[in-house]
This record gives C-alpha cells, structure tokens and sequence, in this order.
C-alpha cells in the first residue's frame, strides 16, 4: 500500500467509511475547477483546425480519417407521422472505452472519479469515470498524453472484472454507436493523480441529485455497477426497511421482490416481436444530401429550416486538464432541452416503471427500451394531437407530490454542445394506464437490471434513470 492510499485507509476509518467527506469532496472539485483553465469558442467552419468538408460528398471529416464524421442519413420507417426524412449524423465507428476504477478502503468500496472537462459540457468540468476515452484518444493519435489508468482495464491487469460490456449511445444523433462499459476491481496500489478522486457509492449516489454533476458517461457505467456493491443504508441491510415509502418500493423492486406483471421471457419476445415488426431502412447519404430534408449548410451552422431539431457548430478548445491542451471540432448542438419521463406504480405491491420501445435513426438493432417519455418537447409543437408522444402532457401536467425525481442531466459533452434533459420520476395511481398500448410494457425494476447485462436493450437515457434509481 503505498502513503497515499495508507493515509486513504486511516480517513476511512476516522471518517464513517468514506476517504473524503461530502464537504471535502466540493471543495476538492471547486478547487479543480480553479486550478485548471477552460475555453470553449464558437467559430466557423472554415477556422476549424484538422477537420474539413471531403470533396465531393460534402462529409465533415478528420485529416487522420479518425475520431468521427458527420454525414448525412437517409431514413424510412413505417411510422404514419412523417416516417421519411433525412439528417446529418455523428458517425464514429470504432468503440470507446468508459471505465470505473473499484477499490476497498476499510472494507468500503470506493470508485476512482475523474473531475473532466469537455468542450460541450454546460459547466465545464464533471464528474466523469476513471477512464473515458474514444480509441483513437487512448491510442494517442491526437499525438498528446497517453490516458491515465488505462492499465487497469487492459487484458491481463490483475484486476476483478466486476461488469463488462457494450451498451449503445444516442440514437437520435449516432449511427451504431457504443461503448465498452466496464468495472474493476483492484487491490493493487493506485497512484492518485491530480483531477481524481476516491468515492464511495453512497456519495456519488448523493451527488446523481445535483444538476450537471455526474456526466453521462459516468452515469450508464453506475448502472452496470452490480448490486453487491451498493451500500447498504444506515442501521441495516436495504431489506430490512418496510416503511412503505417510494424508496422502499424502489429497492424492493430492484431486489427482486414480489411478483412483476409479466415474466422476463415474455419483456424479451415482446420487444423481439416489435424489432420484427419495425420497419427502419438507413442509409448513409453524402452531407451535401441532407439539403433535401430541409437543411441547410452555412459558414458557421447546419441547421433545419424550422428551427427544430439540432445544429451542427465548431468549436475551438482551449483546455489545461486534457491530453492536449488545444485543439477545434465539430460538435452537435440541439436547438432545447428534453424531456426523459419515467412513469412507475405499484402494480399487486411491486413498484413497475412503464418502459416504451423506441426506434431512432441510428440505432443498432431497431428498437430499444427508453423512458415512458423521451423527447423534444418543443419538436411536437405543430404535430397533429393523435402523433403528440403518448403520456408527455401528462407528464408536463404532473402535480409536484407525484413527481419523485426532478433533475437536470448533460448529455456527452464529447460530442454534443450544452445538450441537456430534464429527468423525471412520476409515481401514477394504481389506475392508470392498465392497459398501455402497443409499444409500452409494464417492467419491473430488477427486470431492467438483468438486462443491462446485455447489449442494445435500454437507452442510455434509461441506463442514467437507473442509475439515479438505484440511488434511493
């Protein structure tokens, strides 16, 4: 063990089991804040630096012919409100790598955080997991600093893989995109380096309740972490607490507890049935094509003629913390915040959340499971009221003593600039919508949890609800 983890062990001790107190924490973070120096600049195409529109397709595209592109996307589904369109979309192939560090001090298991900024972050700097790098980032072909702790998560490091797996990114703005999200175990000696620190779950469980705090890529990796690791709350194990609160409900229905309306074979034909279905036709498209669709390509923006949607915007970075310390991209911007509803009831005594099968435009396998309500609001505004996304004016309409989650999430600020959701839990009565329709289903918590194990079945929208879910 080496001096800084012996002095770690002896705060966990003096300290209830944690390194660092919350109060610590927040001054650690807003000292970091201080010690390192962001920029972030708007500027016009022609001024970005290592990027340009190819000859010919119109694609905006990296010299090394890595990192990502925007291109355009023609797509068809069945849909009866406007099921044809065309758009740009962020195409990056190759597979990043999202990472949390797990050590125990004490007996306590603490995850190794990272306070980074990135160029689309509305803060600048979150909290982000011990690694988040794109494969072209890690292996250095912006030519800067190699990514600290990347050992850790390489074949062979010794350490106990906790989770290990691919889970998708936005489909609405990628094409196929995901990630490795993974957890390890260490008991080898970690050198702390500047910008890191030592949290225990419970702390970032409390900090998943502030806005802009805990990034996106931080928060689907947290809803991998397995159950065993979550702390169990003062005086007693989670399932020793039977006051009939939402809480409770919550852990019950993570645990496993009571009886879920519909058993997990039968969520799994379901949404195999619906991907079947589903008609999605992509089709990769020169960025020139997305005029067509009504967009339009400026010196400084790609925009949607209706003011809707997204745009598509440079940025020069300027950045102390980073392995390089400046560089210009493209970044997606939307044009408003979302919305991200989960709709949950106590269905026969065990807390169901109303999950809809969602098909975006660059999604991997069709369809996937999402939040009740996940949208744009201001998108729908002159949509005919029967195409309005089923259960929103419910949601906008939801008295505040039904609503059990109210916060304000980032979304990558990798790729996409001040993109934002506002996240919701609304707790309905035991009456409502016994019967759905076609594409929402009923799920019980510990349902969702056994399907993060696998591949492309909920959103990553899902995954950071989970993830504050399991908070509680």
């Amino acid at each position: 063990m080496n001096a800084a983890e012996a002095e770690a062990g002896a705060a966990v001790e003096a300290g209830g089991g944690a390194v660092m107190s919350m109060a610590g924490f927040h001054t650690w973070f807003d000292a970091r804040a201080r010690a390192n120096r962001f920029q972030v600049d708007r500027i016009p195409f022609a001024d970005l630096s290592g990027w340009g529109f190819e000859p010919g397709t119109g694609n905006l595209v990296h010299d090394s012919g890595r990192f990502f592109s925007i291109e355009g996307l023609r797509v068809r589904t069945d849909r009866a409100w406007a099921g044809r369109w065309t758009q740009p979309i962020i195409v990056q192939q190759e597979i990043g790598l999202l990472g949390i560090l797990v050590k125990r001090f004490g007996g306590v298991p603490h995850c190794l955080m990272q306070a980074k900024m990135e160029p689309g972050n509305i803060n600048g700097l979150q909290l982000s997991p011990t690694v988040q790098a794109t494969r072209s980032n890690y292996t250095k072909v912006h030519g800067g600093a190699g990514t600290k702790y990347l050992e850790y998560f390489r074949p062979g490091s010794r350490g106990r893989v906790l989770f290990d797996g691919l889970q998708s990114e936005q489909g609405t703005w990628f094409l196929h995109k995901r990630n490795r999200n993974i957890v390890v175990e260490t008991g080898a000696d970690v050198p702390l380096h500047d910008d890191f620190c030592w949290l225990t779950l419970d702390q970032i469980h409390r900090l998943l309740r502030l806005d802009h705090m805990v990034n996106m890529d931080s928060r689907t990796v947290l809803a991998c972490i397995p159950p065993e690791l979550a702390p169990a709350p003062p005086g007693g194990r989670r399932d020793d607490a039977a006051d009939g609160s939402f809480a409770e409900a919550v852990r019950g229905s993570l645990a496993g507890h009571g009886r879920a309306v519909h058993d997990l074979g039968e969520v799994l034909g379901w949404l195999t049935e619906i991907r079947a279905r589903q008609e999605l036709v992509q089709r990769l498209v020169p960025l020139r094509d997305v005029t067509e669709g009504g967009w339009r390509i400026g010196a400084d923006a790609i925009g949607h003629r209706d003011g809707k949607y997204f745009d598509i915007v440079a940025v020069d970075v300027r950045a102390t913390n980073r392995e390089v310390a400046a560089w210009s991209q493209p970044l997606l911007a939307p044009v408003q915040p979302g919305l991200v509803a989960l709709l949950v009831k106590r269905i026969g005594g065990t807390l169901h959340a109303l999950v809809r099968a969602r098909s975006d435009a660059g999604m991997l396998n069709i369809a996937e499971l999402t939040a009740s309500v996940h949208c744009q609001p201001g998108n729908y505004a002159d949509a005919p009221p029967e195409h309005r996304p089923r259960y929103l004016d419910h949601v906008l309409a939801a008295p505040p003593d039904r609503i059990r989650l109210d916060v304000m999430y980032s979304e990558e600020g990798g790729r996409f600039y001040h993109a934002q959701n506002r996240y919701l839990v609304v707790e309905v009565d035991d009456g409502f919508a016994a019967d759905p329709g076609d594409r929402f289903l009923w799920v019980a918590l510990d349902q969702l949890t056994s399907l993060l194990r696998h591949s492309n079945y909920l959103t990553v929208e899902l995954r950071s609800l989970m993830a504050n879910l399991r908070s509680l």
